[in-house]
């Protein structure tokens, strides 16, 4: 082949690029927004913070809120039920208190900016209890598990029988 020829099939080849680029572009500017680049989720561990604070007791319980909250910039997502694998720790020492859950496990609850959520934790009224200022758990998304751990940090009371409610809108 001539150098004409292979500068004339480069030439074409270039054009041919250059319209299915234009084209694949038109296309993609006449398709309907789908809201761009998709920020981080607000559920995984790394993009929300978590609060306990002391809640009001009830007859024979000890109440505890625990408080997510997502900053701008987070994608909105969906929680469902108690969260899962909560731990409680004292000075950086695990106590040895697990917690079970209550209430309904199937309601899904928007968590994302502007829209925080809380869940309780249960304890009952007993002598003594286990002191922490520190909890760990795993947020359940109504298909499953959200991958990672999140901790919240507050004073606290556990002691054997502690439970934790499903997750709620609001703070």
């Amino acid at each position: 082949m001539s150098v004409m020829g292979i500068t004339r099939k480069t030439a074409v080849i270039a054009a041919v690029t250059v319209l299915a680029g234009a084209t694949g572009a038109g296309l993609a500017q006449a398709a309907p927004p789908t809201g761009g680049h998709q920020a981080p989720s607000a559920c995984r561990p790394a993009n929300h913070t978590a609060k306990v604070t002391v809640d009001r007791p009830s007859a024979g319980h000890r109440h505890y809120r625990v408080t997510l909250t997502a900053a701008r910039g987070y994608e909105p997502c969906q929680l469902a039920g108690s969260p899962t694998g909560v731990r409680f720790y004292h000075h950086g020492a695990l106590d040895g208190v697990t917690a079970g859950h209550y209430g309904q496990q199937n309601k899904k609850v928007t968590f994302g900016p502007g829209h925080p959520v809380h869940f309780d934790i249960q304890v009952p009224n007993s002598p003594g209890g286990a002191r922490a200022e520190r909890t760990t758990f795993t947020l359940k998304a109504p298909g499953g598990v959200i991958p990672g751990e999140s901790s919240a940090s507050g004073p606290l009371t556990v002691d054997f029988g502690t439970v934790v409610g499903p997750v709620q809108p609001g703070a």
